[in-house]
């Protein structure tokens, strides 16, 4: 339950024009937020500055605001992820076996895994 309760509350940190996690995130005046460059090219595209979400027009194009506090939510999120992607790495690392191979001669590989010596 947990696990679908975060995922939930992490698609509240996607962009809703590249489907990705915010990069640069900026609020239009209406308070939605965007990444900066994608935003950017929906309105250079588009040739009218209108929100995508709520559709509101702006008669010309608004300054965007940096937003500060969801720049700041990202950034621990991507965080954490790249903390699990990095540990789950490290165990499967250490769980799988390394034998040092005797065949070869100088620089020694490491076995991927574990074999009967047929040569003893």
């Amino acid at each position: 339950m947990s696990a679908a309760s975060n995922l939930r509350a992490e698609d509240q940190f996607l962009c809703a024009i590249c489907l990705e996690v915010f990069v640069d995130p900026v609020t239009t005046p209406c308070g939605h937020n965007f990444c900066k460059r994608c935003i950017t090219q929906h309105w250079d595209v588009n040739m009218s500055c209108c929100c995508p979400m709520c559709k509101e027009t702006f008669n010309t194009r608004p300054q965007l605001k940096v937003n500060t506090l969801l720049s700041g939510i990202v950034f621990q999120l991507k965080r954490e992820a790249q903390k699990k992607v990095n540990s789950s790495s490290s165990e499967q690392q250490a769980a799988k076996p390394q034998l040092p191979c005797n065949v070869f001669t100088g620089a020694r590989p490491k076995a991927l895994k574990e074999t009967e010596q047929i040569y003893r």
